[in-house]
């Protein structure tokens, strides 16, 4: 078994570190750490589930959402909110992330601020009539380069879970955080560039950042446009997916290099697996202590 630590052999490329070990055989077994299992003594927060079929964004849509409420939260204060794409993924207690467990633990620990976590699946079109089926719109929502998702979270999805649950979201854009997996994680990091003013902080699983629909392209924006005040962690395998859409691997290393060059506050790690949640989910905790780090309130390492 291998340690679920970020620091194990692989390919680890930060801002000013880059170390590479060879393996022979990839193995993708990624075991889950003790802050992504349950702890005794921490205070569980409470999970709450919905159906959102009102948006002007994404009309005719319908999609299931979670939202993670911690126990430390007291409803008087602003709290801070991290979005997931591909909701269930995350919020399951037996997925690959187990999102809300993570945010006990290092909610309990002071590693991250108080956040109330907001878990989105992306939208369906029922269909028209009996027998057809429905139209799924995670691709148009995740992979289009445009401000269309970041308006949706904005003006609809974070207004309407603040209203609906009574909770109290900061408007500072420094406690705003969103993640995903795939098409989910450039959806992640899509928002945070058409809307710094509203979203900073970034996580990206395996991110698709590939030319499904023009993704492949960021590098070069990224590289000529000033430098926007954005935190980003990319996760990638060296056996991700090779396709018509182009190389995942490479597609990260050259968004990584991008970063670099334009001096963003990012963090890169690469390991041996493939397409999907397994070596994110193992480091989830420090990349959340790496997001977090310096936030108001937030124990410092």
């Amino acid at each position: 078994m291998r340690p679920p630590s970020s620091i194990r052999p692989a390919v680890l490329l930060a801002a000013s570190v880059l170390m590479f070990v060879p393996f022979a055989h990839a193995a993708d077994d990624y075991k889950l750490g003790p802050d992504s299992l349950e702890q005794k003594g921490v205070p569980k927060g409470k999970v709450i589930q919905g159906k959102f079929d009102r948006s002007k964004v994404y009309p005719g849509t319908v999609r299931d959402y979670w939202v993670y409420i911690p126990k430390q939260y007291d409803g008087k204060s602003p709290a801070a909110v991290m979005v997931f794409q591909d909701g269930k993924w995350y919020v399951s207690p037996t997925g690959h992330s187990r999102v809300p467990t993570v945010f006990d633990n290092l909610i309990h620990k002071g590693e991250m601020p108080v956040t109330i976590g907001v878990f989105l699946n992306p939208g369906v079109v029922p269909p028209a009539r009996q027998g057809a089926k429905p139209r799924r719109n995670r691709s148009f929502e995740y992979d289009t380069l445009s401000d269309q998702y970041a308006r949706f979270l904005i003006d609809e999805i974070l207004p309407y879970i603040s209203k609906k649950y009574d909770v109290k979201l900061t408007d500072n854009p420094d406690g705003r955080a969103i993640g995903g997996i795939s098409s989910g994680g450039i959806c992640a990091w899509t928002v945070a560039w058409e809307r710094p003013d509203q979203f900073r902080k970034v996580i990206s699983y395996v991110g698709s950042f590939t030319n499904i629909r023009g993704g492949h392209v960021y590098p070069a924006l990224i590289r000529k446009t000033q430098r926007k005040p954005i935190r980003v962690f990319l996760q990638e395998g060296e056996n991700d997916l090779e396709n018509l859409h182009g190389s995942w691997p490479l597609a990260n290393r050259q968004m990584a290099a991008a970063l670099k060059f334009a001096g963003y506050d990012y963090k890169f790690v690469m390991g041996d697996g493939g397409h999907n949640g397994k070596h994110g989910g193992a480091i989830l905790p420090d990349m959340l202590r790496w997001l977090w780090r310096d936030y108001p309130g937030v124990k410092q390492p």
